[in-house]
Order: C-alpha cells, then structure tokens, then sequence
C-alpha cells in the first residue's frame, strides 16, 4: 500500500504465495512497460512493466529472492516457491527495477514510457475491442473460497494459521 508521509512515500509488495515480501522506502521513478523478448519470457506475459528504485531504499522484509541471470548484467529475482517475477536489477547500478504487478497497490505506479517496441504485439491497440468474458463474475465467484494468494498488505506470517 502506498502512504505518503511529510518527506518519503512508502510502497510495499511482495510475490503470490506471501513467502517473498519487500518495502520501497522512496517512491519509484522511470515506470515504464517493456516488451522485449527477455521481458516478455521473464514474465510469461507480452510486456512487463517496471519501475526503479535506489537500491538502499528496497529491502526484501521476508523470505529470500531467487535470481535468475538473464544477461551478462541483468539478473531478474523472483519467488522460489510460486514462481512470482519481482525484480530486474542491472547488477552494477545503485539502482534496482520493480515488477509493478507484485506491488500492493499496483495502480499506484503509472508508466510513462514504453520500451522493446520491436517486439511489442502488433494487436494492443486493438485490445478494448475484444469481447469481454460472458462468465467472468461466475468464474471469480467460483474461485474466490478458495483463493490461496496472498493478501495485498503485509502480515504477521504467512501462510496464515490453519483453523482446526
């Protein structure tokens, strides 16, 4: 949830499971969506979007990020244990990328750029155009007792006490 004090923005999120959770302690700059081959493979998506945000205002509250060295210079960091993509930290900067999707408020963060357009889908545009699930409340509804992800707020431990 983001909370604007006098002086520092404060962001936290974390991967689906719960077991990864992080604090921003600044607010994030250069948000942006790329569509490059990496990131899409990254991500399992078309795009992923991304913000930065200087390294010693990122701290990783619980669990352990698992990396995953992309390129040369770029490790991405993700859940180990449900597979959630966190981050994009190119290794020699004092700066480390966020996945905007794993935040607790991720319309908090509006990109304002695009990059990788060479591979961005050629369809996007058309997007709104698309027919809209028929069942979609049905299928939310159905899944919902069940839901096993991780609320969008910080908690005392995760996952929560089973109730006998």
């Amino acid at each position: 949830m983001a909370t604007e004090g006098a002086q520092m923005t404060v962001m936290t999120g974390g991967c689906q499971c719960g077991a990864v959770r992080y604090r921003i302690d600044q607010a994030l700059e250069n948000a942006h969506i790329c569509h490059c081959r990496m990131c899409q493979k990254a991500s399992g998506n078309y795009f992923q979007p991304l913000a930065r945000t200087p390294k010693a205002s990122f701290a990783v509250t619980r669990g352990e990020v698992g990396w995953f060295q992309s390129s040369d210079i770029v490790r991405r960091g993700f859940c180990r244990d449900c597979g959630t993509p966190l981050l994009f930290d190119v290794v020699a900067r004092d700066t480390i990328n966020v996945v905007l999707g794993a935040l607790d408020d991720p319309d908090a963060v509006k990109p304002t750029f695009q990059c990788g357009s060479a591979e961005k889908m050629p369809w996007f545009g058309e997007l709104d155009t698309v027919e809209l699930s028929a069942d979609e409340t049905a299928w939310y509804a159905a899944v919902a007792p069940s839901n096993h992800q991780h609320p969008d707020h910080d908690t005392e431990q995760w996952p929560a006490e089973k109730r006998s």
